[in-house]
């Protein structure tokens, strides 16, 4: 079977990030499996935007610089990258991170199955500092966008991949639409997410037989800046998740929508404790620290979920799905 032709998506928003931007279509140029184009989505930057464009201008290799045509935020930007994309997959980068070289090919060996319909990856964090802080529990990376413990080794099904890196084919977005605005990240509010939560649920209840997968050998590195380091990044970005976990029940219902946060939360986040607690007895460092780190990431993750339920009841919190033009 031939290999899907893979279009890759980056969304940016800021100069700030030049040259982590830079760096993440590199990763992509560099790629065993050569993607068919790479698309930059700029969020309403015309310095960024007209900036891109002439680095870009003369490069060897597709890569195509275009404004978000949607309202300012992260799903609006991915809306905009799949309509003007032309693969028969389409791949999503954090525009913070680097892809390993044999990350499209893992992607697109995912899609020999006619069932799959999106292919996830294996997100490694890169910290400011040089190290893990001491407190930070492995089963939250997800907090700065990485993968956590408690996810299953290989390559394995799942209810919903993570957005920094994954994959999905062009016919999901027919099936499914776009990613829901309103829901996610909009570089200046508060850090909430859950859009691709959301997308792989309305995909798998538009077809039944949808296979999602996670493929560990889909490798990223994702830098994590020094405020995402601190504890109070790691409480504000809990509380956020609660918020958005609650718009996604809200939408598909509870039981669909906290499905894997039932067995994460009763079974991977107590061994957490009991290991943080048992490193503390060990003297080990940060021990103690990441025990209470889980506590408070539940406890912040449990109001934020109280508040956001209240909001949707009330039609305070709101979101969209909106149709996708699907390139081609």
């Amino acid at each position: 079977m031939t290999a899907p032709a893979v279009s890759v998506v980056i969304c940016v928003y800021t100069e700030d990030r030049w040259e982590d931007i830079l760096a993440a279509v590199a990763s992509v140029r560099a790629q065993s499996h050569p993607p068919l184009e790479t698309l930059l989505v700029v969020d309403h930057n015309t310095a960024l935007l007209d900036r891109l464009a002439a680095e870009y201008k003369e490069a060897d290799g597709p890569v195509r610089v275009l404004p978000n045509a949607g309202p300012r935020g992260l799903s609006a930007g991915r809306n905009t990258g799949v309509a003007a994309s032309k693969g028969e997959v389409i791949a999503f980068l954090d525009d913070d991170a680097v892809a390993e070289r044999d990350w499209l090919r893992r992607f697109a060996e995912g899609y020999a199955d006619p069932r799959v319909l999106a292919v996830g990856g294996r997100t490694e964090p890169v910290w400011a500092s040089g190290r893990r802080p001491s407190w930070f529990p492995a089963e939250f990376d997800w907090v700065v966008g990485c993968t956590y413990r408690g996810l299953p080794p290989g390559r394995v099904r799942v209810r919903n991949v993570l957005g920094g890196n994954a994959s999905f084919r062009r016919t999901a977005f027919e099936l499914a639409g776009g990613f829901a605005t309103g829901i996610g990240r909009d570089g200046d509010r508060r850090p909430l997410g859950c859009e691709e939560t959301e997308l792989c649920i309305r995909i798998s209840r538009a077809r039944p037989d949808a296979v999602l997968l996670i493929d560990d050998r889909a490798v990223i590195h994702h830098r994590v800046p020094e405020a995402r380091e601190r504890f109070a990044y790691f409480r504000t970005r809990t509380y956020a998740e609660g918020l958005s976990k609650a718009l996604v029940a809200r939408s598909v219902g509870a039981a669909k929508g906290l499905e894997s946060e039932r067995r994460y939360t009763t079974r991977v986040l107590p061994v957490g404790i009991a290991r943080g607690l048992r490193d503390a007895v060990l003297a080990r460092p940060g021990g103690a620290g990441r025990a209470g780190a889980i506590v408070a990431g539940v406890l912040g993750a449990a109001g934020g979920y109280a508040v956001g339920s209240v909001r949707a009841r009330r039609g305070g919190a709101r979101f969209a799905v909106p149709p996708v033009e699907v390139g081609g």
